[in-house]
């Protein structure tokens, strides 16, 4: 069989073929690369990233038509997309500077007592 960083190579029309002629290959070929690309990142990346192929996977396996999982997630990515962008501009306003708008409240000295 085929080793998945050779795999990883192959033109879209050659897994498309395959997709359509032998699924089942397709399918052990594409975990094969899957797992191949996932043990390759960085180790505190490696959890994370089995569980997001995880969520993919589910959402292939639930989906009535491949189009129908191909949009799902793509919505997902645009959301994690989203999330992203309102972090950064939540970072950029913290690193404005504050503006000192507030007004302090005088407190009177504590008593003390006269013994």
């Amino acid at each position: 069989m085929t080793r998945p960083e050779i795999a990883c190579h192959i033109d879209f029309d050659t897994w498309a073929h395959l997709a359509e002629t032998d699924p089942e290959r397709f399918e052990t070929l594409r975990n094969r690369v899957l797992d191949y690309c996932i043990d390759r990142a960085p180790a505190d990346r490696r959890e994370r990233l089995r569980r997001l192929q995880w969520r993919v996977n589910q959402v292939r396996n639930t989906s009535s038509n491949p189009l129908s999982a191909c949009i799902s997630i793509s919505n997902m990515m645009w959301d994690t997309f989203s999330h992203l962008g309102e972090a950064y501009e939540d970072l950029q306003h913290s690193r404005r500077p504050f503006r000192r708008c507030a007004r302090i409240l005088p407190f009177p000295a504590p008593q003390r007592d006269k013994a």
